[in-house]
């Protein structure tokens, strides 16, 4: 598999993964096909299409706006959240779009951003076509992109290509499965750390996965540190006011013997809400595995650095391998995009590596660390995704905070045990993977049904 921890773990904007963070890579792409072809000087006009759940939630989402930025030349790692909204007022008063930053040209979002909600790719629920005509209207160039989860994009050819075994020759520990990183493990006296940043160093992501993963550890700290400081209500018409500052007040106010027993429990809640609420916002947050997601694998870290061990980063290091290992595992044999198997493959799926990157600090075995990982799937299993009005707010902002707590409760409840045990990771991933195929269209993010449908918007 080579797939790298920076495939996981990514930075950008908020609100969606698969929604903006996709999107705007796609337009990025776009881009690089037309310098590489030497047509961007020709490009006279650019026409988007957005099909599926990229259509129908769009807008809650930001999709429209994230594919402007990213054919702009904005990129979500790098682009400043400020910045951002200000580009889209500047394109929406002008009627101009600078593709790349430098050729201008004429753009009308009502006429050259279409939501084609009707309609769906039949690749992928999260499709989009984008298309460059010359000054006499005939067609340069024109792609699909799908944004698959966690904000991979696929091209159409991509997407069609059969899967190939590219990293097999590439890293020292390939692995397609929780069997197969159980093994390696046993046949090498590694842990799935170590399995990890081993084949790490053989990927072209990173020359130093330990700074790298804990820059990604900062950035969730200075998105949980943001919210705690930040009050409001979040855009977008539902008027969600912003719960983490005064919840951040009140933790901090308490008296230091509370008799509360579960007060670590609100602590943990707090260090989620306060990225979701960042993600909502469309402030920057680490992509883990998705943006929907977000809040629980740093709420989890979050809570071994404050009430267990915080001053190791070789743990912070190991914690975040972990879990990328297992992202990975879903990555590669189920999916991670709400809009193909629901609010289980985005929710589920980071819960699940909480619980095993938590039991890998705690000094968890091979086998307790994927006993922890399918305990956090096996009880998500099902979930589904129906944000109401499309927005990243209801359910999926509480969500989070559920996630992190079933992610603790998981390692410890596998900690208890010898690793041993009845129903194995790849056995709630198949599992996962199929009930998504057997959900239906209406609740895995195209807000046509669930709370969607039964709560009113406004």
């Amino acid at each position: 598999m080579g797939l790298s921890v920076l495939d996981l773990f990514k930075v950008g904007l908020g609100p969606s993964s698969s929604h903006t963070v996709g999107p705007m890579v796609a337009g990025n792409r776009f881009l690089e096909e037309l310098k590489e072809q030497r047509k961007i000087l020709l490009t006279a006009r650019v026409k988007i299409e957005l099909y599926g759940s990229l259509a129908l939630t769009g807008k809650g989402h930001a999709t429209h706006t994230a594919v402007m930025q990213g054919l702009s030349g904005e990129s979500p790692d790098k682009i400043d959240p400020d910045h951002a909204v200000e580009l889209v007022r500047e394109i929406r008063s002008s009627e101009h779009i600078r593709l790349d930053g430098f050729h201008i040209i004429p753009f009308k979002e009502e006429n050259d951003l279409l939501f084609l909600m009707e309609q769906f790719l039949p690749q992928h629920p999260n499709g989009m076509t984008i298309t460059a005509f010359d000054n006499d209207g005939m067609v340069i160039l024109r792609n699909s992109y799908f944004s698959v989860g966690g904000g991979f994009v696929l091209s159409e050819n991509e997407v069609n290509a059969p899967a190939t075994e590219q990293a097999a020759a590439n890293i020292p520990y390939p692995f397609e499965n929780a069997k197969d990183l159980l093994e390696i493990g046993d046949n090498y006296h590694l842990s799935i750390s170590e399995i990890v940043l081993a084949n790490e160093l053989h990927l072209p992501r990173t020359h130093n996965p330990k700074e790298d993963l804990l820059h990604i550890w900062k950035v969730m700290k200075e998105c949980i540190d943001r919210g705690c400081k930040t009050t409001g209500t979040l855009p977008g018409g539902l008027n969600v006011k912003r719960r983490a500052h005064d919840m951040h007040q009140d933790l901090i106010n308490r008296a230091e013997y509370d008799k509360d027993h579960f007060e670590v429990m609100d602590w943990v809640s707090l260090f989620a809400l306060a990225v979701n609420e960042e993600n909502a916002v469309g402030s920057r947050v680490v992509t883990a595995p998705t943006n929907g997601a977000a809040g629980v694998i740093p709420a989890v870290l979050a809570y071994y650095v404050r009430f267990i061990n915080g001053r190791s980063e070789d743990d912070i290091v190991t914690f975040l391998a972990t879990a990328a290992a297992i992202g990975m595992i879903y990555k590669k044999n189920a999916s991670i995009s709400a809009a193909e198997v629901g609010c289980q493959g985005e929710i589920g799926v980071a819960c699940s590596m909480a619980a095993g990157a938590l039991c890998a600090v705690l000094g968890g075995t091979n086998n307790q660390i994927e006993n922890a990982a399918e305990i956090g799937m096996e009880h998500n299993l099902g979930l589904t995704c129906d944000p109401i009005a499309g927005l990243v707010q209801v359910p999926c902002i509480e969500r989070n905070t559920m996630g992190a707590i079933k992610a603790i409760n998981a390692a410890r409840l596998a900690m208890q045990g010898d690793g041993s045990h009845r129903v194995h990771l790849d056995d709630v991933v198949e599992t996962m993977r199929q009930t998504g195929l057997d959900m239906q269209n209406k609740y895995k993010e195209t807000a046509t049904g669930g709370l969607a449908v039964n709560v009113v918007a406004c």
